[in-house]
């Protein structure tokens, strides 16, 4: 069962929910530029720069969060995205390397 924050645990990360938020280029942008970033990394969702309204960028992280990818906390008026690195690499080993390869549009 996710925690109260609507984070799976590892073991509960669905590899067809993975690979549903991962369709979406915009969400893959998202991935990959935190996998880029140092380990730990967490920025806004705003720093993103998607080009979308505050409600359809907050269905995209919502989508990212549910499926265990990454991790949002709180801060203030804003929310901080990590990506949950670990946890992706440990249930779908190379998912993370094959995103960063990928060739951007």
């Amino acid at each position: 069962m996710p925690d109260t924050e609507g984070h799976p645990e590892a073991a509960e990360m669905e590899l067809g929910r993975v690979l549903a938020a991962v369709a979406d280029p915009l969400r893959r942008t998202v991935v990959r530029e935190l996998a880029a970033a140092p380990d730990g990394t967490a920025r806004t969702c705003a720093s993103f720069g998607l080009p979308v309204s505050k409600a359809t960028l907050t269905h995209h992280f919502r989508v990212l969060r549910e499926a265990g990818l990454i991790r949002q906390v709180d801060r203030g008026n804003s929310r901080m995205a990590a990506l949950r690195r670990t946890d992706v690499e440990q249930r779908f080993p190379g998912l993370l390397a094959l995103l960063a390869a990928e060739e951007r549009p």
